[in-house]
């Protein structure tokens, strides 16, 4: 039965109630209940806590959250006074705008320092995929409550995260997340290709981990390790570069790898090209002829390619969304020339109804790359999934020692079940956001020069700067987070957008009567 996405103009969401207990095993839970009491002396009054049922979603949250649309940009409380200066650099000084800096948050608002409701339209640059304080969480005070801890260390890994793990992989094979318990339920009878799980605590740290991997067939990773793969040879990295053939486009992290490798250090990047210790070199987003130049002038000689890093919708770069036919053929060039494709989808995932956004153009990357957006923004928690192929570090060759985080990896769970139980609702209100924004942008196509993103993840391109930034100030000053893109070089003007899945048509019909107004006034 198809599911009911909308009664009377009004978003309809899949009813999700868990208790620790259903979402971890019972088993489990009272493994965890017994010892709480034997390390404390609590004769396990906390059991019926580990059954308590949450909704992850109530009706009646989803309801308030409504009332407060109409209030979005009006100012609720007065001004906080007081407030510290700080001490940060003087490039963030610059940047910072204490008046929406954040007091306090619930669903898709917050409220500024300066009183004002805004409407979180970027869902906290992604940190924030089902609003913030999403009810579902409550787990998690659950969780410590019984004494499951978050710091924990590498080799002992707990039934948490182990689980994630497991659960993780089969998403990304697209099966259900529980094994079928019939043999001839149709499932693949071998391992999923990804297979591997590497768990760390940032997005960058993920990205440099899949460095790692892919820099480990070229060079040692310690004294006395195996002759690597392609040892000798000079490695090759492919990255999405802007429209001007650079290297600005790519943003996979801040260490100091993935810097060198979207133009930054560019002297470090001279000397390292120089000495032939590695190389970086970009393709336009969709250039299918600059794609095959690229395997053509790097698959010869010395050089070889490493790996090609990427992602599906561009959000460091006005949500450039990469075509069907250019990520088919970039896949099928890596297979056929032992190449590793990265795709880095800590922008994307859990923003697709498949998950992950890979799933949807029907391709297996050898590694995927996940940040702390999974989790709600809860924990600062990042995975990698990878192939067994690419399995050759030694224990703490990407590590950190506090990867495995066993509360962090249950809000990475509550996120999957709320997102995988509602992702025909989220994909239609995606699909309806694109569609009313297209129709907007046909009917100002004096200032929009077109879209660009999938469903809730878009960019608005304008003709010119200036009308990109008065689009903008015209919503800030209306209470909707908006900024526009214009520091990266190649990159036309853009205003970006990210709804969380918690917003239904109701706040995209908002958002669109907020973004037509702001238009007129151009």
């Amino acid at each position: 039965m198809a599911a009911i996405i909308r009664i009377g103009g009004k978003t309809v969401f899949e009813r999700v109630e868990e208790s620790l207990s259903s979402l971890l095993g019972e088993d489990y839970v009272e493994a965890v209940c017994a010892a709480h009491a034997a390390l404390t002396g609590d004769s396990r009054s906390l059991e019926p806590l580990a059954r308590e049922t949450v909704d992850f979603f109530p009706q009646s949250w989803h309801d308030h959250l409504l009332r407060l649309l109409p209030r979005v940009g009006t100012t609720l409380i007065p001004p906080a006074r007081g407030t510290a200066r700080g001490a940060t650099s003087d490039a963030f000084d610059r940047s910072t705008d204490t008046d929406r800096a954040p007091l306090s948050c619930a669903g898709y608002y917050r409220i500024g320092e300066n009183g004002q409701l805004f409407l979180t339209t970027k869902s906290a640059h992604y940190h924030a995929p089902l609003g913030h304080n999403f009810p579902g969480y409550r787990l998690l005070e659950h969780g410590r409550r019984l004494g499951i801890p978050n710091a924990t260390h590498n080799n002992i890994r707990g039934h948490i995260t182990r689980l994630l793990e497991e659960r993780l992989v089969r998403c990304a094979a697209g099966l259900p997340p529980e094994p079928a318990e019939s043999p001839d339920s149709g499932e693949p009878a071998g391992p999923a290709p990804l297979n591997r799980v590497l768990n760390l605590q940032t997005g960058s740290l993920a990205a440099e981990a899949a460095v790692k991997l892919i820099l480990a067939r070229f060079y040692s990773v310690q004294n006395g390790a195996a002759q690597p793969k392609y040892g000798g040879r000079v490695p090759v990295i492919g990255v999405l570069g802007d429209d001007l053939g650079g290297l600005t486009a790519n943003y996979h992290g801040t260490t100091v790898m993935t810097q060198i490798m979207r133009g930054m250090w560019p002297e470090l990047l001279e000397r390292l090209e120089r000495h032939d210790v590695f190389r970086v070199r970009a393709v336009r987003p969709n250039d299918l002829e600059g794609l095959e130049r690229l395997f053509r002038e790097n698959e010869t000689g010395p050089l070889k390619l490493a790996g090609f890093f990427h992602e599906l919708v561009m959000m460091n770069y006005g949500a450039r969304t990469l075509s069907a036919p250019f990520v088919k053929r970039l896949y099928a060039l890596c297979e056929q020339h032992d190449v590793p494709a990265i795709v880095d989808e800590i922008q994307t995932c859990v923003w697709s109804p498949e998950i992950f956004m890979f799933r949807e153009y029907g391709v297996t990357p050898s590694v995927v790359v996940l940040g702390k957006g999974f989790p709600g923004g809860e924990m600062a928690a990042s995975r990698i999934l990878f192939t067994e192929q690419l399995d050759t570090l030694p224990q703490f060759g990407a590590l950190v020692t506090n990867g495995q985080e066993e509360l962090s990896a249950l809000a990475y769970l509550i996120t999957l079940r709320w997102v995988q139980a509602n992702s025909p609702v989220t994909a239609a209100v995606g699909e309806y956001y694109e569609s009313r924004l297209a129709d907007l942008a046909e009917a100002h196509s004096g200032v929009v020069e077109c879209i660009q993103g999938r469903r809730h993840m878009q960019g608005i391109y304008f003709v010119d700067l200036a009308p990109a930034k008065s689009f903008v100030q015209h919503m800030q000053q209306a209470g909707c987070d908006i900024s526009v893109q214009a520091y990266k070089e190649g990159c036309p003007p853009s205003a970006l957008t990210k709804l969380p899945l918690t917003a239904g048509y109701e706040v995209v019909d908002f958002l669109i009567d907020r973004m037509r107004q702001a238009l007129t006034r151009i």
